[in-house]
């Protein structure tokens, strides 16, 4: 029964789902790499919204730090999007149009796809 439990405990737990403040769920792979299931309806910039939002919340970065889109373009029906902190795990041509100054790498910062991207989805309140 020892050996049992023992195993059991050896073995990787799940991750958890993070709920981004867009209401989407995101969830950390690795060390540098983010995925946001599909959900219908949403944009990429929603996306954006939940990996940066996971990337400040539960990994701790930076609001500076560069996060790009690892998917490459354009994602077929139905597929999520994996994120990358990583810029040599980038999918080249992925990146959101840049308007302004800074790096035009493909990437946006942690804070600015959290400060653009990210708005509050309030469900609708229904009569009954």
């Amino acid at each position: 029964m020892r050996i049992i439990l023992m195993a059991l405990l050896a073995l990787p737990l799940p991750t958890h789902a993070f709920t981004a403040r867009n209401g989407m769920e995101a969830r950390q792979v690795d060390a540098t790499d983010i995925a946001v299931p599909f959900e219908a309806g949403r944009t990429d910039t929603d996306y954006w919204c939940a990996a940066g939002d996971l990337a400040q919340q539960v990994m701790n970065q930076p609001v500076a730090t560069r996060i790009w889109r690892a998917s490459p373009k354009p994602r077929e029906a139905g597929q999520g999007i994996l994120f990358t902190l990583d810029p040599a795990r980038q999918a080249q041509g992925a990146g959101l149009s840049q308007f302004g100054s800074g790096p035009r790498d493909g990437a946006l910062s942690v804070g600015q796809a959290v400060a653009s991207h990210c708005r509050i989805i309030i469900p609708f309140i229904r009569d009954r």
